[in-house]
């Protein structure tokens, strides 16, 4: 038995009248439940009982205003791994971008193409190392509760049914970005949209993507709060007209962009897209940043272009800013990555490259200092000042930022590496020692490094030591 699809014709015409729940949220479902099938008749009668929430929250959906009701959204063929049966009838408690695809098709096929449903792809990554091993343990049904409960609520774990039909409780509940589905999809809608309202407000707010993307190495939604948009959407929320169908910046609000403004919804030369990455030019999450499309070029395909994805994000700025201003931004945007890939970054990960050619470390990740200095360098602050300068948050690109890295840098990695080297020649391993050295002293005798060995010329030090005592000279006249 096929899903059951909606008309599409009448869905269309009754979201344009209108959601008679949403206006009587009281409703009495023997009331306005004349044109819902009769499967979906059969569920609401028996749910609103037994999950009053739920039942009310759809009832001021738009769905519910579409006569979508439960069952043409769980309805399950027989066959599939996670059906079971109820009341007669094949449902499936997982209602998957398959499913959503029937109504909804170019949202799913512009999410199916975003890194947003990449995320699940973290399962035995480093990351999940941490979270199964280093911070926990397998003995949650073989698996880390840590992993579970953190790691795969963000990213989607691959949903498993057990052989008596219920769903592993290991890997459901959860409603990751990433997850893999039982019918095969990837993905979670309810990541963003949460049912069953499915509230535009509700998706459209920061904190929709603030359940995932905060905290020390992707402060996203704390950056947002810090910048002027967020200051501004803050305060004036009331005027975000945040549930208006039709919702484009400059046109029916202007006093803030929110996430989705900026990476997905519609503006007077943009198209809305479920692609959170198609106006995304640089990539800010690994060690040393790259344009979005280098690792796709390297692998031969065909993607869209990092130059386009970048202009189309200026014609999001554009619709409040002027170009100069936007220009202006971008470039010192991609100064601060620049600054961070060549003074830190790209030495970081040649030394710690050298180490692990050189067999100085274990083959066991995070048994050693130096490998946690590492990942809090790049992983933690590294991310923390790259996301401040692409949101617009001078705290999180300064002390948040880059004063953590260049701490992290000079005073904990290098002096953690040359103690590696000199334990090497110890054991007798005088070429690694040389060579290590060697690599190093290179590296620190670049112009911008020089001055942590004091060998800056007398002109560069002539020169701050005039504008310090400047500094001084203001700031005493200031003061009296």
């Amino acid at each position: 038995m096929k899903k059951y699809i909606a008309a599409i014709g009448f869905v269309i015409a009754c979201m344009l009248f209108g959601n008679v729940a949403h206006a009587n949220p009281e409703y009495k479902q023997t009331k306005v439940f004349a044109q819902l099938s009769e499967e979906s008749k059969k569920c609401a009668s028996c749910h609103e009982k037994k999950n009053r929430g739920l039942h009310q929250q759809w009832g001021r959906s738009k769905h519910y205003g579409a006569n979508v009701g439960c069952y043409e959204c769980h309805a399950a063929d027989k066959d599939d791994k996670d059906a079971i049966k109820h009341k007669n009838k094949y449902i499936s408690v997982i209602v998957s971008p398959k499913d959503c695809a029937q109504c909804h098709p170019d949202e799913v096929k512009e999410f199916s193409a975003s890194h947003h449903a990449d995320a699940g792809k973290i399962l035995g990554s480093l990351d999940n190392f941490l979270a199964e091993v280093v911070e926990g343990q397998l003995s949650f049904n073989g698996q880390s509760a840590v992993a579970v409960s953190g790691c795969w609520q963000c990213h989607g774990s691959e949903v498993k049914v057990l052989e008596n039909g219920d769903l592993d409780p290991t890997t459901f509940p959860n409603t990751g970005i990433g997850r893999i589905n039982p019918d095969g999809s990837i993905g979670s809608c309810t990541a963003c949209h949460q049912r069953h309202e499915f509230s535009l407000e509700q998706a459209r707010r920061p904190e929709a993507c603030g359940k995932c993307h905060l905290g020390p190495d992707h402060p996203q939604k704390e950056v947002y709060e810090e910048s002027k948009h967020g200051i501004n959407f803050y305060a004036n929320v009331d005027r975000m007209n945040l549930d208006n169908s039709k919702w484009i910046v400059g046109e029916d609000y202007d006093a803030a962009p929110t996430c989705a403004t900026c990476h997905m919804s519609a503006t007077k030369k943009l198209p809305i897209t479920h692609d959170v990455g198609d106006r995304i030019s640089w990539t800010l999450r690994p060690a040393i940043s790259e344009k979005v499309d280098a690792k796709a070029i390297a692998q031969g395909k065909e993607v869209k272009p990092w130059e386009d994805r970048r202009d189309d994000m200026k014609k999001v700025c554009t619709s409040c800013h002027t170009s100069q201003w936007t220009e202006n931004f971008y470039e010192q945007f991609d100064n601060l990555v620049v600054t961070y890939n060549e003074k830190f970054a790209k030495p970081g990960k040649s030394l710690m490259g050298f180490l692990t050619k050189a067999k100085l470390l274990t083959e066991q990740q995070f048994d050693e200092e130096i490998e946690w200095t590492w990942f809090y360098l790049w992983h933690h602050e590294g991310r923390r000042a790259r996301h401040g300068a692409a949101m617009m948050a001078p705290d999180y690109v300064q002390w948040h930022g880059m004063f953590e890295v260049a701490e992290r840098f000079y005073i904990e990695l290098i002096p953690q590496y040359r103690e590696i080297l000199h334990h090497a020649k110890e054991e007798g391993n005088e070429a690694a020692f040389n060579d290590g050295t060697k690599l190093l002293d290179e590296i620190l005798s670049r112009p911008e490094h020089l001055w942590f060995t004091g060998n800056e010329t007398h002109e560069v030090k002539s020169k701050r030591k005039k504008a310090q005592q400047e500094f001084k000279k203001r700031y005493l006249s200031e003061s009296k």
